[in-house]
């Protein structure tokens, strides 16, 4: 069976200009073209469409996705890179968390120092955010 882009857009949930972007990079083969050409794409390409999808889906960047495609080009090679590519994108989200939870905290403490009855000139929440020196954590 092959696809259209818009079947295959569909069938993914990748929106057309991105599997246009992602054939253009080479994630995806170049798809074969009708006498019209019209892109007909091949379920491999919607299994990769998928898998770019689920990879972006958990915030792994291009450069890390490349690399895994690679490494699934190469069935016997070792899995220790894509182990390795897993822990690294779980230690960066496990690092943003924390770097939410910090803003979130300083969010709150700024937000609760306001009542919105004064003037706009006397707001708390207006003072803090031009001045980070009156945040109580850096939450840089």
């Amino acid at each position: 069976m092959d696809f259209s882009i818009g079947e295959l857009s569909k069938a993914t949930g990748v929106k057309v200009p991105t599997i246009r972007y992602y054939e253009k990079e080479g994630l995806i083969e170049a798809p074969i073209r009708t006498e019209g050409n019209q892109r007909r794409y091949q379920e491999r390409d919607l299994d990769r469409l998928r898998f770019l999808k689920h990879c972006r889906d958990l915030g792994l960047p291009m450069e890390v996705i490349r690399e895994l495609i690679d490494l699934s080009l190469h069935p016997e090679k070792p899995c220790c890179n894509a182990n390795r590519i897993a822990a690294d994108q779980l230690q960066a989200i496990r690092a943003r968390i924390a770097h939410l939870k910090k803003l979130e905290k300083e969010l709150a403490r700024i937000s609760a120092s306001c009542t919105g009855e004064r003037p706009a000139a006397d707001c708390n929440i207006l003072k803090a955010f031009g001045d980070h020196d009156l945040c109580l954590s850096d939450h840089k």
